[in-house]
């Protein structure tokens, strides 16, 4: 929202053609500092991704990178770290002019989160980077951490006079997911945020938000005159949301445990594809327009009466996978052998509205799944008529959109034809469009857009507290629910989860696609 942010220069050599049009918004002088520097998420996407916007041009001279950690590290040794990760993990070619020009603001305060003179160090580093960098007073705070320490790092910020926005310039937080565990403690963590931060200096990271596909559902929907007249229950017969992977929990066991599918990924990334599938068309693109559409589609969801009969969990069993024995879930390192927490959930929802009227939506999510895959596909009524012979049609399934979100991101349309021959037999046939094939452009990754958009403040892709609030409204009673059922059930990997699952689409003559 910087009025300056077009007339800063880009650092290095961008990779941008000026026909370019993705990402052509270039950040204005600022910094990001990013709390918990050293842990997975930092090295693997968060500075990648900061290498990435500065090798596109994206971001201006006047930038710098603060690492907050418990290390004890200098500024230079800092610079080292990040240099080896970026090499490691960034999406575009590496550069050393573009690297030398970034590295130039890169500091590391070291300490511990609730020392107070840690904050002050952090606040004298800023000033000084103000005066010598450039970034005009304007600075991220970026929560890489556990959210049990949300409170205390946003407590010692404002203690330092670190989060008030004035005289033109901005302080901002980001902060990652889970956004609490259930309703009460997602209050609790908006109102220790709010009252540190206003609300339109908060941003409540979801990274799937961000993926190309996600977004490309808001243009597939409404730039396009193909899709609105069927997009409802008049045509319509369900609607699958599945996110699958292929890897059990690894080495993350202790933040796992306690938490499972439901909470991890079907509150926050699944829920949200939910609504971006079934909003109304929105005023407008910007902030405010799109979440109030997404808000009524979350406050119109409706839980099935029956919670047993129409959710479902599980957790992996030992068992062979991709060539390879795994352990099951409660053998894994670290693991309470006697936990309860699901590693698969599956559920129906209903949504109260005139254009969803009728059409359950099903989600699902685990893992040591058949393979990596997330998507949403709706899935069309069958034709009332079919003027064919009974035989003729004998594999013919249902119509079906499916829009991949991940790995291989596009749309795929299933549909009836002809198969070639004297005689007339129809078939399921496929047409796929894939972004790697229509476009020459790399996709920006998801990490790329997000922070790109915490520095410009454009918040259209980031939940407000009354989404995050909503979500754990429909999540809470199922697992209260599953709180009270006993163990959840086992299933072996590398299948599609436990059959509980299978059940539940078979109680409404259903079947989960296979992806």
């Amino acid at each position: 929202m910087s009025d300056t942010a077009n007339h800063n220069p880009p650092t290095g050599n961008p990779l941008r053609d000026p026909r370019d049009r993705r990402l052509q918004r270039i950040a204005g002088p600022s910094s990001l500092v990013i709390f918990g520097v050293t842990g997975d998420l930092a090295r693997k996407k968060l500075l990648p991704a900061i290498y990435d916007l500065a090798n596109r041009g994206l971001l201006p001279t006047g930038f710098a990178v603060v690492g907050f950690a418990r290390r004890d590290w200098r500024h230079e040794h800092f610079a080292e770290v990040a240099y080896e990760h970026v090499k490691a993990h960034a999406r575009t070619p590496f550069r050393e002019n573009v690297w030398n020009q970034l590295r130039e603001g890169f500091r590391f305060v070291p300490g511990e989160f609730d020392d107070p003179a840690a904050y002050e160090n952090l606040r004298e580093t800023l000033d000084d980077l103000d005066a010598r960098q450039g970034t005009g007073g304007n600075h991220a705070f970026y929560l890489s951490v556990p959210p049990k320490f949300f409170p205390t790092v946003c407590d010692n910020l404002a203690s330092a006079g670190l989060a008030d926005s004035e005289d033109g310039q901005w302080r901002r937080v980001v902060i990652e997911k889970p956004f609490g565990h259930d309703l009460e403690s997602a209050q609790e963590l908006n109102n220790t945020v709010e009252k540190v931060f206003p609300p339109d200096s908060i941003f409540r990271i979801d990274h799937y938000l961000g993926k190309e596909t996600v977004q490309n559902m808001l243009a597939l929907r409404f730039a396009n005159q193909l899709w609105e007249p069927i997009w409802n229950s008049n045509y319509v017969d369900h609607v699958q949301i599945t996110m699958a992977e292929d890897i059990g929990i690894g080495s993350r066991a202790g933040y796992y445990d306690g938490i499972g599918a439901a909470r991890d990924v079907i509150q926050n990334h699944l829920l949200q594809l939910l609504a971006l599938t079934a909003m109304e068309e929105p005023v407008s693109f910007n902030a405010k327009d799109l979440r109030a559409e997404k808000e009524k589609v979350l406050s119109a969801v409706r839980l099935p009466a029956d919670l047993d009969t129409y959710t479902a969990r599980g957790q992996y069993s030992d068992g062979w996978q991709g060539g390879m024995k795994v352990v099951g879930y409660l053998d894994e390192e670290g693991m309470n052998p006697s936990s309860t927490t699901e590693t698969f959930a599956a559920l129906r929802l209903d949504i109260d509205t005139r254009r969803w009227a009728g059409v359950p939506f099903y989600l699902r999510a685990g893992k040591r799944l058949g393979r990596r895959v997330t998507e949403i596909a709706v899935v069309f009524k069958r034709a009332p008529h079919l003027p064919f012979e009974s035989t003729s049609t004998a594999e013919l399934g249902q119509n079906a959109l499916v829009i991949r979100v991940q790995p291989d991101e596009g749309v795929t349309i299933r549909f009836g034809s002809k198969v070639p021959g004297t005689q007339m037999e129809v078939r399921d046939v496929t047409m796929d469009f894939g972004y790697g094939h229509a476009f020459t452009e790399s996709s920006p990754e998801a990490y790329e857009r997000l922070i790109l958009d915490v520095l410009l403040g454009e918040p259209p892709l980031f939940p407000r507290h009354e989404e995050v609030e909503l979500s754990w409204r429909i999540l809470d009673p199922i697992e209260r629910n599953w709180a009270a059922a006993g163990k959840p059930e086992q299933y072996a990997p590398g299948t599609w989860g436990p059959a509980g699952a299978d059940d539940l689409m078979a109680r409404d003559g259903r079947t989960w696609r296979r992806p």
